[in-house]
């Protein structure tokens, strides 16, 4: 008879400890997807961005340094930011048929970029017109892995990085595209 009553207790007492539970989670995957209309054929567009070791078309990159072309989970890329943070990147996926890359971000300090386990992907599709539209979506976690991050690391501050930072390389890329460099 103790026993049951014992059994009974614990039972109750791992139930009162699931609303807790659920409140105590960690981060969730937040996304983002930003998509740029261009004044140009899909080709075009797609010269500019689809070589993974060059992404001189973004303006806040000073300067990409890779290896392995666009071989899937061989090529690798530093970029260098202008102001002085870097990336180390690797490419996922490839197929420049589809106009379409992935990549995941290996190592990058969350006072450059305040995110983890970031993945994300590029394309180019033909739109009315002759014209293009260019996607890029990401996924990733915030910069603070725990409960109660700081402001500078939490879910709104990785959202508001990784939306400049599509906003501004989009922006740039049509700007590029259809002056014509």
């Amino acid at each position: 008879m103790c026993l049951v009553v014992a059994r009974r207790a614990v039972l109750i007492a791992a139930l009162a400890l699931v609303p807790f539970a659920a409140l105590a989670h960690g981060p969730s995957r937040q996304k983002v997807v930003e998509k740029v209309e261009i004044d140009a054929p899909p080709a075009k567009v797609w010269a500019a961005i689809g070589n993974f070791q060059d992404m001189s078309w973004h303006p806040a990159i000073a300067k990409t340094e890779g290896t392995g072309g666009n071989a899937p989970d061989q090529a690798k890329r530093r970029l260098t930011l202008k102001d002085g943070g870097t990336i180390d990147e690797i490419l996922t996926k490839y197929d420049a048929d589809a106009m379409a890359l992935g990549y995941r971000i290996e190592q990058v300090d969350v006072k450059v970029l305040p995110v983890n386990n970031y993945s994300s992907t590029l394309s180019v599709s033909a739109a009315d017109g002759g014209k293009s539209v260019v996607e890029w979506k990401g996924a990733f976690y915030r910069g603070f892995p725990n409960n109660d991050p700081p402001p500078e690391l939490s879910d709104e501050a990785a959202i508001k990085a990784v939306t400049g930072i599509y906003r501004a390389g989009l922006d740039a890329l049509k700007a590029k595209v259809e002056k014509g460099d």
